[in-house]
């Protein structure tokens, strides 16, 4: 943990709370913020308060804490081994804190810090590490300089690698949709610790420019319709550079399990003995139609939405996809892989009873700088998109959401 002010009066410690008795006064938002690190440290919580916030009380009646609903009485901190005093009354605060010291006891006063016996530090997760920061009471300072060291850690710029030992052998990283800033939190920091990386060609690419020169960097790019690497060798480059002791990344678009081989990629590493890590991503599926402005869902509007793989064509002996069970639904389909050949997929839909005035947009490269969106019907999507010059990687909506407007 780190104290950034010179004069500093707080002593900086980790305390272990697990099964020990930890009192919250008071059950509003200040308490909503506090008591879910309490519950993950392991504190046996208790709270005293006669009203909660929705969230406090759900916490309650899943029995992650007790919740005493009445005011707080004196006698209430007895074998209490921390407290914190965030009731909306100042008064209150005041008297909990004026037990806590007769029973010696640290208390932290949400209201007036400096007159508890303890302070909560801007605090914060990664890779086992708990960074705490305290500036004097200067609560958006030590926020904002917990935030910068937490992305520093994330990104690499501080290093802060466990051992060797302490890494599994692969991970299975989701990059989202394109956008880089778009990768999970988790997904980011075991890139940052990453001896190989194996990206495939939708994978966020600027986020290989934040590897250190170390990192080995193997192009397992998938080009639709194109040069492709194959499946077995990609399967290999894995288990062999786990094997030799390294921590693999696989660096994926969007989910790894949403249409793109994740689970085949495990069984194998599975069968070779290779742990797995699997950080799942956010899916283009709905991202990239979200950022263009098509929600997949809207309340009265669309109860279904239905992820299909295009990479084969409907009347393919391949395809496992009843497009005429498709065509009858009234809600979502959302279409991956879908460009080359959306003129077949529209006529089945349209062969299948959807109206041909079916709204249908079409998402190229959503969340990136060079996204580009057609609006269409289904009857004329194959001719727009033919027009317009989109090219995969394409998400294709057809359904009633196509057709919504942000102006209602």
């Amino acid at each position: 943990m780190l104290s950034v002010m010179h004069n500093e009066p707080h002593y900086l410690a980790g305390l272990s709370l697990t099964g020990r008795r930890v009192v919250v006064v008071g059950a509003g938002t200040v308490a909503q913020r506090r008591l879910p690190r309490l519950v993950s440290a392991g504190a046996r919580v208790e709270v005293v308060a006669p009203s909660a916030t929705p969230a406090v009380q759900a916490m309650a009646d899943n029995g992650e804490i007790t919740w005493h609903q009445r005011p707080y009485q004196h006698g209430d901190l007895a074998d209490a081994w921390y407290v914190v005093s965030c009731a909306s009354d100042s008064a209150v605060n005041a008297a909990v804190s004026a037990e806590a010291e007769e029973v010696r006891v640290f208390c932290v006063r949400a209201d007036a810090g400096t007159e508890g016996s303890a302070v909560t530090p801007a605090v914060g997760d990664h890779d086992g590490l708990l960074v705490g920061v305290l500036a004097g009471g200067e609560y958006r300072r030590s926020g904002a300089v917990r935030d910068e060291l937490l992305e520093a850690l994330r990104s690499g710029r501080i290093e802060a690698r466990p051992s060797a030992s302490e890494l599994p052998g692969v991970a299975l990283v989701g990059g989202g949709p394109g956008d880089p800033d778009l990768i999970t939190v988790r997904g980011r920091r075991l890139l940052s610790r990453a001896d190989v990386v194996v990206a495939d060609r939708l994978a966020p690419r600027e986020l290989l420019d934040d590897l250190p020169p170390s990192v080995e960097v193997v192009d397992a790019a998938k080009i639709p319709y194109g040069r492709a690497a194959s499946q077995d060798v990609i399967n290999q480059t894995l288990i062999e550079n786990a094997l030799a002791g390294k921590f693999v990344v696989r660096l994926k678009g969007g989910d790894p399990y949403v249409f793109g081989r994740g689970f085949e990629e495990l069984i194998a590493c599975a069968k070779a003995g290779v742990p797995v890590t699997v950080v799942p991503g956010v899916t283009s599926a709905f991202a990239a139609p979200a950022v263009a402005g098509v929600p997949v869902t809207h309340r009265g509007v669309a109860h279904e939405v239905v992820v299909v793989s295009g990479h084969v064509g409907p009347d393919s002996e391949q395809s496992l996809v009843d497009w005429s069970a498709l065509a009858r639904l009234q809600g979502t389909i959302v279409l991956l892989m879908g460009v080359e050949r959306i003129g077949e997929f529209a006529a089945a839909l349209l062969a299948g009873g959807r109206p041909a005035d079916t709204p249908a947009a079409v998402v190229q490269e959503g969340t990136t700088r060079n996204q580009r969106v057609v609006r269409s019907t289904l009857d004329r999507v194959a001719e727009d998109v033919r027009e317009a010059g989109i090219r995969p990687p394409a998400i294709i909506v057809f359904g009633p959401v196509a057709g919504l407007s942000e102006l209602g």
